[in-house]
């Protein structure tokens, strides 16, 4: 199972996020739940960094788990990136509900 951990601060803004695991849909290479969520969280990691320039602690394991948090506060424009990978990565979850599992989580990421 796919296990999605997105932190939101006290004004319920997203400050950090982890996914870890596989969905076990299918075969390594083939499954296109992985895909989704991964190219999701991939592309959030990448508008927050490449596009905003906002200053984040991240790490992809080699098992492809990927841990973010922004090294400032949640602003208007991360919100919108994070949000919207949040409703995508929510959205796969109630079509494939024993492949992923999404827990939002209060405060920052403690890893």
């Amino acid at each position: 199972m796919i296990e999605v951990e997105i932190y939101e601060e006290k004004d319920g803004r997203i400050s950090a996020f982890s996914v870890r695991g596989h969905s076990g849909t299918a075969p390594k290479g083939r499954d296109i739940v992985c895909a989704g969520v991964s190219a999701l969280a991939q592309t959030a990691l990448l508008g927050l960094g490449r596009h905003l320039h906002r200053e984040l602690d991240y790490h992809i394991d080699p098992s492809g788990d990927l841990h973010m948090k922004l090294m400032e506060a949640p602003d208007d424009f991360t919100e919108t990136v994070l949000r919207t990978m949040r409703m995508g990565i929510e959205e796969i979850e109630r079509v494939y509900p024993d492949a992923v599992c999404t827990r939002i989580l209060n405060g920052i990421s403690g890893r």
